[in-house]
């Protein structure tokens, strides 16, 4: 006679889940043009850098939100943080 266990469906918390590993592809995907322009984004998609006070600071975020949709295949949408600064440049 024998004990039988369920397996347990716990991943590690360690590893991120596959929704994030995709959302951190996509924002790696357009991090190289923000460094060149010496900038760069975080997965909070805050613009840091140059990117801060550029002109196209306003539409950085849209080219981000479209290119998470294209990876993910569903809808998400980035909110500006309220008091973000805007473009000087």
């Amino acid at each position: 006679m024998g004990i039988k266990t369920a397996p347990t469906k716990q991943s590690p918390i360690s590893e991120p889940s596959d929704r994030e590993q995709i959302v951190r592809a996509g924002l790696n995907e357009n991090r190289a043009s923000l460094r060149r322009d010496r900038g760069d984004c975080e997965l909070i998609v805050r613009l840091t850098g140059a990117c801060m006070s550029c002109k196209l600071a306003g539409t950085t975020p849209a080219a981000i939100q479209a290119r998470l949709i294209e990876r993910l295949g569903e809808f998400v949408r980035l909110i500006p943080l309220p008091g973000a600064a805007k473009g000087r440049c």
